[in-house]
């Protein structure tokens, strides 16, 4: 039966509630009685409320017994009209979580020597199939998969099936779907199909990295796997590549090094990549025809196929980006792995979708789809398969892929407990791993005290969350962008800036409180999104030279690096990268998403500047307090007239001052007693001194940054 050939509809909405749908052109939708039937009984239902709705009489009707999901349900009316049952929003209610939630670790494809086991957890579907293909042919072959316990479909083939493509064919409300399976490691060009592939055998052992103590002893360098690269001037052979990224002692036209090597010597200490699972928007096998970020995620558990140097054979893309993160380990550092399990590219065409219809999306109070994530869909990470889905990600991405951590796009549109989960799962497996994200709160229907949002900090303490107010406070507003923060001049936000730079944790003003903890704040002006720092100065300050606004750039970066918390720099943005004030450069072509290294040469001053501030951050531990009473004990506010923020430090031996002057005139100040070690000015940065202050009247330099050691 077709959707055409149905007099009228009929619903599983709960357990043991049908709802049913009769068009008043039918019979004038009236109907006293209805039946239950399947291929072997026939049960009388209990009409409970009725109601005209759009052109429709609605009845509400209850049943006693069981449902069995694997059969075939039809409902009958006192007239002998006749429709399929289809399954509707009882796959949203706890009952079904709980009748079908699975906890074994095999889903998917597992490869034995001389056979293979498929699983897929489909409970809603009246038959499931394999179609199979072995690789270079054109012959398919069809197998049927065995229902078991919990909604799961299972199927054994005596043979080894090694590189065979496959898909699932599923019987659900009387259409046949085919769909890629869910946990799917390795997929054909464009992710149309899946491949079966085997695991590292002997898994590798992960890297030797010195431990990582605490979050605030991170430094993040965001950047994407193609920008890094791809620059006609970047001195790397594979441009645009996994292999690319990971390619070392390359040099650009200053002799001087680029790319990992470059990062490297910067002093960073986690290199994160933007989203590197399979995605939609590139075509990869024209890859140089199209850019796009990666937001628009295809299967969550497979390599992205346009960084690779064959997009056509699977284990190429695997195998690459394997030796980019061993590289990145091999340099010392770590791999963050930007994740976006908040929604998919387009719901319909997702195997979630076509295998579970309705289960692992959100749905508003009308039944349609949410759309907090302004993408058309919002993933339902509340319900227990779905947050099995996004853990079992998680944990396969560590154990086969070693990455050291996790940035979650839109994290507020997942909940609290797959975000607890999530870090839990990262515990048992390795220390020293960062989870942070975007904990923006979205309009999607998730109770608000669920939600993994920066207003629910103190639910998920060991996440950290990228810090608007900082963002805000110090560059000025992200979306207006002729705003001016305190590091661009703008001394009312004086206050917002000394809470913010000692670690958003209420320091003066208790009610401005965003964190408990400064490991839970990511402090940033600029990242991926929105425009580039240099790009918002040169709207906000049409007027002044480069020179000038050089100055503010350098000033507000510097205040990420010596600020309580998670310091995170986008890429480029120690030599002032613009995207020539493209503000949303997703889909931009490589001209305003390239890493531009020429810059790097024509900016090295910068460039060392930024690399001595890191160098202080890393040196002197004050700037990286762990807790936030050790923040209240240690760190002072000085007395100082606006537009001056200072703030002296205590440690267990030193003294250190931060001076900051945001405005365009030199200002007075009075220093505390003593002899003062310059080691940071307006013009230098780094552990050694560059002069000695004394104690008493001085002059602070305009738009500039000043650390002072006692000595």
């Amino acid at each position: 039966m077709n959707g055409t050939d149905r007099k009228f509809l009929a619903y599983l909405d709960e357990l043991h509630i049908i709802t049913i749908l009769l068009p008043l052109s039918y019979h004038g939708g009236v109907s006293s009685s209805f039946y239950l039937v399947n291929e072997s009984e026939k049960c009388p239902l209990d009409i409970i409320a009725k109601s005209e709705i759009g052109g429709h009489h609605k009845y509400i009707c209850r049943f006693s017994g069981d449902y069995f999901f694997e059969k075939q349900y039809w409902v009958v009316d006192e007239k002998e009209g006749k429709t399929d049952l289809q399954i509707g929003a009882v796959i949203r209610t706890e009952s079904f979580d709980e009748k079908f939630y699975y906890e074994g670790n095999d889903l998917g494809v597992t490869l034995f020597a001389d056979e293979t086991l498929f699983k897929l957890w489909a409970p809603t579907a009246i038959q499931v199939k394999l179609k199979m293909t072995p690789p270079e042919s054109s012959f398919s072959e069809i197998i049927k998969l065995k229902r078991g316990d919990r909604g799961i479909w299972s199927v054994m083939v005596a043979r080894n099936l090694e590189l065979y493509h496959y898909s699932f064919l599923v019987l659900i409300n009387q259409e046949w779907r085919e769909a890629v399976d869910p946990y799917v490691k390795a997929v054909t060009v464009n992710g149309e199909l899946g491949v079966v592939v085997k695991p590292d055998s002997p898994p590798r052992p992960r890297p030797n990295l010195p431990p990582l103590e605490n979050p605030v002893d991170a430094v993040i360098y965001e950047t994407h796997i193609r920008d890094f690269s791809i620059h006609p001037h970047s001195g790397i052979k594979n441009k645009g590549l996994y292999l690319g990224a990971g390619e070392l002692h390359t040099k650009g036209k200053d002799d001087e090094p680029t790319g990992l090597s470059y990062v490297k010597d910067l002093g960073i200490t986690h290199l994160e990549f933007l989203p590197f699972h399979d995605y939609a928007g590139v075509d990869e096998m024209t890859s140089n025809k199209d850019y796009n970020w990666g937001y628009n995620p295809l299967h969550f558990n497979a390599p992205e196929g346009s960084y690779s140097t064959n997009p056509s054979d699977p284990y190429t893309r695997i195998k690459e980006l394997k030796e980019l993160i061993n590289r990145v380990h091999e340099s010392g550092l770590r791999v963050i792995m930007d994740v976006v399990y908040n929604h998919v590219f387009i719901r319909e065409d997702s195997p979630f979708e076509k295998i579970v219809p309705g289960y692992y999306f959100r749905h508003n109070e009308l039944g349609l789809p949410s759309n907090g994530t302004g993408v058309g869909n919002d993933i339902a990470s509340e319900r227990k398969m779905v947050r099995k889905f996004i853990i079992d990600s998680i944990r396969y991405w560590m154990e086969e892929y070693h990455i050291d951590g996790f940035r979650f796009d839109l994290m507020g549109i997942l909940d609290v407990e797959t975000m607890r989960e999530v870090r839990k799962t990262c515990d048992s497996m390795e220390e020293g791993i960062l989870v942070l994200g975007e904990g923006w709160n979205l309009n999607t229907p998730l109770p608000t005290e669920q939600k993994a949002t920066i207003a629910n900090q103190a639910k998920i303490p060991q996440i950290a969350q990228f810090n608007d107010k900082f963002r805000d406070a110090i560059k000025g507003s992200t979306f207006n962008i002729l705003d001016k923060g305190y590091a661009l001049g703008n001394e009312h936000y004086l206050d917002a800036a000394l809470e913010v730079i000692t670690g958003s944790i209420g320091f003066k003003k208790r009610n401005l409180r965003l964190f408990n903890e400064p490991t839970q704040s990511v402090n940033y002006v600029e990242c991926h999104d929105n425009h580039t720092l240099w790009d918002k100065l040169q709207s906000c300050l049409p007027h002044v030279d480069d020179t000038i606004r050089a100055q503010f750039h350098r000033l507000a970066t510097g205040m990420v690096l010596l600020s309580q918390g998670i310091p995170f720099l986008h890429s480029g943005q120690e030599f002032f990268r613009t995207k020539q004030g493209e503000g949303n450069s997703y889909c931009a072509p490589d001209k305003i998403n390239q890493l531009d290294w020429e810059r790097k040469s024509q900016f090295i001053d910068n460039v060392n500047y930024i690399k001595g501030l890191i160098e202080i951050r890393q040196a002197i531990p004050c700037f990286r307090m762990r807790t936030s009473d050790e923040i209240r004990s240690n760190i002072r506010s000085l007395p100082s007239s606006s537009p001056i923020l200072a703030c002296t430090y205590q440690m267990v031996h030193d003294e250190v001052i931060l001076i900051i002057n945001p405005s365009t005139r030199e200002q007075g100040y009075t220093l505390p007693k003593g002899d003062w070690s310059i080691l940071v000015d307006k013009n230098q940065a780094g552990i050694y001194s560059k002069g000695v202050l004394h104690g008493g009247d001085v002059k602070i330099q305009p738009i500039s940054l000043n650390v002072l050691l006692k000595k």
